[in-house]
């Protein structure tokens, strides 16, 4: 996966902005003002998302290009290093993962609007 390829697949999911609120290196991807996945546009080497815990954990024993989330809370948050050796549909799967986390927990005011874009 490239960060074209990656930028294309978050901006696909319904609602979803991109935002550089930690400068013009660090992409955010969000879905109504709340952090989904974030990658460095410059060197693409690794890319964050949120995860279910104990999947997250799972995640982290079964690849070794899987780590606790970078500057982000360890429990919630992995980083995966894009070095080829997970697959670009499994790596899709776990940015899904993440948007559907993050949409599950919005308010239902913001769920609704959600719905109507």
């Amino acid at each position: 996966m490239d960060i074209e390829s990656y930028r294309t697949y978050c901006l696909s999911l319904n609602g979803v902005t991109e935002d550089y609120p930690f400068g013009e290196r660090t992409l955010v991807v969000k879905v109504k003002g709340k952090i989904v996945t974030l990658a460095d546009v410059d060197s693409f080497d690794s890319f964050t998302v949120k995860c279910d815990p104990a999947k997250a954990v799972k995640l982290r024993e079964s690849y070794p290009a899987v780590q606790p989330g970078y500057h982000m809370n360890k429990k919630h948050w992995n980083t995966i290093e894009v070095d080829n050796s997970i697959p670009d549909e499994l790596l899709c799967e776990w940015i899904r993962d993440s948007y559907e986390l993050v949409r599950d927990g919005l308010t239902g005011r913001e769920k609704r609007e959600l719905l109507r874009e």
